[in-house]
């Protein structure tokens, strides 16, 4: 018997459908074995016994329709007075009900089933009430039990289920921004190396060319700082490469530069044909965050090469730093033509350098200076950088 209802349960839980046919299946020969007695009375157990328990095939779908149907069954029986073993069908039911129901809906069926098992005490079993009460009652009580309890866990068990799904998507959406962040911080380094170096390149070729009949010693010169510019930026874009190569631990590295570089920057704009006038005022009262300063000097340096690019001959460029209280500023001046329609156009250069000082909390405005020329004009709250170091 134990063994019979284990092989049952089991099936249940792999093919739930296929284990309500086995259960039905179960309850039918065990009910229809266990009758014996005239054939009148044989008979009606038999008959509500069927009648008790084929209505389970259909608990899933209809629980609280089913366990009415086998309810009233049961009255029917009672009324009768008709012994049938089918009457576990009603405990099956009560589980079904407790299992997928709201609370108030199996109190509502144990109720229904205390009800019966009062009636059939009365009627069955008249001499010796209370061990049939206790038994029944302890029985149908169980039922209600197991399928709160199993109700309980399949929420719990969905909650978890749902949890480990949204911390999953959340998982999976955090690293879709960090790689986006990324890939935007690759792209503001890419740009800044290749577009400043290549513009130093393309001027001091051009400066060659025009120096080569007049002035061949010049020329030469200018080639040769184009060759080192090219280089130096060859170099750049291979240690950068290298560092974001998988599996690459040989890749060498060097520090990034900051505004102990700005002088050799400022030099390479130099030999390219723009002069720039560099002027510090004041001192940092503390030590200055090296991302920061990396953040400044890729901006001054976008900054210089649009003014390469767009200035016109004869412009001239100049820097002015300010370490203020809690503040540090910086500008870049040009004398060249604007040009707003090539310099203001949310080109991915502007865009780097709004997107560097945003990091740390800063301002970035570029345009028309009121004198003529282009201005780049940013300003970075000192405590807020230090934060963000």
């Amino acid at each position: 018997m134990s063994n019979a209802l284990e092989g049952v349960a089991s099936l249940h839980r792999r093919r739930p459908v296929v284990g309500d046919a086995a259960l039905v299946a179960l309850l039918l020969v065990l009910g229809l074995a266990s009758h014996a007695g005239d054939l009148q009375t044989t008979t009606a157990g038999r008959a509500f016994t069927v009648a008790l328990v084929l209505p389970l095939l259909w608990r899933r779908r209809w629980p609280v329709g089913v366990f009415a149907v086998i309810a009233l069954i049961a009255f029917a029986q009672w009324l009768a007075d008709a012994l049938a073993f089918g009457d576990a069908a009603l405990l099956v039911a009560l589980y079904g009900v407790a299992v997928s129901q709201p609370r108030r809906v199996a109190l509502a069926a144990a109720a229904v089933v205390a009800f019966g098992v009062v009636l059939a005490n009365l009627r069955w079993a008249p001499g010796n009430g209370l061990r049939g009460f206790v038994g029944l009652s302890g029985l149908a009580t169980a039922a209600y039990v197991l399928g709160t309890n199993t109700r309980t866990r399949r929420a719990l068990v969905a909650s978890l289920q749902e949890r480990a799904e949204r911390l999953e998507r959340e998982r999976d959406q955090q690293g879709q921004l960090a790689a986006a962040a990324e890939r935007a911080r690759i792209a503001r380094e890419l740009h800044d190396v290749v577009a400043h170096n290549v513009s130093v390149m393309i001027a001091l070729s051009d400066g060659a060319g025009y120096a080569l009949d007049e002035d061949p010693a010049r020329a030469k010169s200018a080639m040769r700082n184009a060759s080192r510019t090219g280089r130096q930026a060859l170099a750049e874009l291979r240690r950068l490469l290298g560092v974001l190569r998988d599996g690459d631990g040989d890749a060498q590295l060097a520090p990034q530069p900051g505004l102990a570089q700005l002088d050799e920057l400022l030099q390479d704009v130099r030999s390219a044909g723009l002069p720039v006038s560099y002027e510090v005022t004041g001192r940092p009262s503390t030590p200055l965050p090296p991302g920061l300063e990396l953040a400044v000097f890729r901006i001054v340096q976008e900054a210089l090469t649009n003014t390469l690019k767009h200035a016109g001959p004869g412009a001239e460029a100049q820097v002015r730093m300010l370490h203020g209280h809690g503040v540090l500023e910086v500008e870049v001046l040009d004398t060249g033509n604007p040009l707003p329609d090539l310099r203001v156009d949310g080109s991915a250069g502007l865009r780097g350098m709004r997107e560097r000082a945003a990091v740390y909390d800063g301002e970035l405005d570029a345009g028309p200076a009121p004198d003529g020329g282009w201005r780049v004009h940013l300003v970075l709250p000192l405590e807020s950088a230090t934060l963000s170091a």
